[in-house]
């Protein structure tokens, strides 16, 4: 008997896993078409996702989901929207932006340790209008970068 991806058969994959399977099918082919604008929206996203996972993870008392979240939204912020700075090119932009990005990293360590959802808040207020900014100056005729693609890291 072949293994298959319908429900009429008896496959290797649950319903869970074909939804988690198509799913990264979409954010690698996302991912593998986006402009650099397109590829720090992502960054952008799946950290606010992180953060919000994380308050959820925090608020139901969900500890290694909480830390999980908030392990990725750290990754994210520092070896993602920290690293992506053209700190000689950057000025004083990029220089506020990573002071910033490692601000946020020391607050995101900090509702880790102390299960804090006003630092989670802080986070996700510091980071949106940076977000939405960024959205803003699109360049002409690049498609949006759907808020729902999580970014792995």
């Amino acid at each position: 008997m072949y293994a298959t991806a319908t429900g009429s058969s008896a496959s290797m994959f649950g319903s869970k896993n074909m939804s988690s399977v198509y799913r990264q099918i979409d954010i690698e082919t996302g991912v593998s078409g986006a402009s650099a604008h397109q590829l720090i929206t992502l960054l952008f996203n799946g950290a606010l996702e992180s953060i919000a996972k994380a308050k959820g993870g925090i608020i139901n008392r969900e500890i290694e989901a909480k830390c999980a979240a908030i392990g990725k939204a750290v990754r994210i912020v520092d070896e993602g929207l920290k690293a992506s700075l053209n700190m000689s090119a950057g000025g004083d932009l990029a220089e506020h932006l990573n002071a910033l990005y490692g601000y946020i990293t020391a607050r995101l360590t900090v509702a880790n340790l102390r299960n804090d959802v006003s630092a989670l808040d802080e986070c996700t207020k510091l980071l949106t209008p940076i977000r939405d900014a960024w959205v803003a100056i699109a360049p002409q005729g690049a498609s949006p970068v759907r808020a729902t693609m999580e970014v792995r890291a």
